[in-house]
């Protein structure tokens, strides 16, 4: 099974804008993300999918490889299904957000295996387990429940599964109860090239989560877990503490 990675790459982000060309450290946040994506060993390669002249031209200024998607794309997974539809010579696309330059290539390993070990699957994903009571209760650290066999049953911005009666001994459990979705997927090609087909889902726009829309219109994702994984960079405070790991690396 050939797998390529693909980085979507928007230059405007609402929280901390132009996030991806921050370069504080002495090199961009997108580099970073091209590099930790390099230290992965199942793909054959990486394509930064990017909506505008500056990512494009970085990227080609350190060396990646870069297309230009539309820059009406609704979605990261709108932008990899652009370049999937130029490459009918690759089986799996995996998307990596591209403000996560500490992500660790074996989790992008782990993600495209799950798709080789699952013929049955249409997307892969990951999740990693919550041990604490404020990431439970963020809407903003989704939450992900499984089957047995490891196929998502729901995604959510609310506490899943919801104790009737709350101990706090629930975020020891072994096997974790709670768990945290990540946002790396990897995708068949198929499903990309169907994606426009698929209708537009209430779940998806009351939550706010478009992997509701594959779910609710009966797509299999199946759902590894890993032990911990860094913070993407979303916040000016992400950031600096981003430099401060940075700078303990160089000491």
């Amino acid at each position: 099974m050939i797998g390529e990675i693909v980085i979507p790459a928007r230059l405007a982000s609402t929280r901390l804008p132009e996030k991806l060309l921050l370069n504080e450290t002495g090199m961009t946040v997108l580099e970073y993300t091209y590099r930790a994506c390099q230290t992965a060993t199942k793909p054959r390669g990486i394509t930064v999918a990017v909506d505008h002249e500056r990512l494009y031209s970085k990227v080609l200024s350190f060396g990646g490889h870069a297309q230009l998607t539309d820059i009406n794309a609704q979605s990261g997974t709108d932008r990899v299904a652009e370049v999937a539809r130029k490459r009918p010579d690759v089986d799996v696309f995996i998307n990596v957000q591209g403000d996560e330059p500490e992500i660790a290539g074996s989790s992008i390993d782990a993600v495209m295996q799950l798709l080789e070990s699952d013929p049955l699957a249409d997307v892969a994903t990951l999740a990693t387990p919550i041990r604490t009571r404020q990431d439970l209760e963020d809407p903003a650290c989704v939450k992900v429940v499984r089957a047995l066999d490891g196929a998502a049953l729901y995604f959510s911005r609310s506490v899943i599964p919801h104790a009737r009666t709350w101990e706090d001994s629930l975020l020891d459990r072994e096997p974790a109860l709670f768990l945290q979705h990540l946002g790396i997927y990897a995708y068949r090609r198929a499903f990309l090239l169907s994606l426009d087909q698929l209708q537009a889902s209430e779940l998806e726009q009351v939550e706010k989560l478009e992997q509701l829309r594959f779910l609710q219109a009966g797509c299999r994702i199946v759902v590894g877990v890993v032990p911990k994984s860094p913070r993407g960079i979303d916040t000016r405070e992400d950031y600096e503490n981003f430099k401060l790991r940075c700078e303990s690396k160089r000491e």
